[in-house]
């Protein structure tokens, strides 16, 4: 499962890890984590505006892929 950041505030950490393709995009779990407190919901993404989010440095990839959320 591949991890991909969402820049954000520095005192808050969101990221979001594609769960699987579909049709027209992907099944993502979004985290977000602030003062301590962790939020995951499972939403859905365009492919389109995936890759915007790619190109525009708002979402990028972490360095390795994970197998689970610690």
């Amino acid at each position: 499962m591949k991890r991909y950041c969402i820049k954000c505030r520095n005192d808050r950490i969101e990221f979001i890890d594609i769960i699987r393709e579909i049709e027209d995009g992907y099944l993502v779990r979004l985290t977000r984590i602030n003062d301590g407190n962790e939020k995951t919901t499972e939403e859905t993404i365009t492919h389109h505006l995936f890759n915007i989010c790619l190109k525009t440095g708002y979402i990028y990839e972490m360095a390795k892929e994970v197998d689970s959320v610690a």
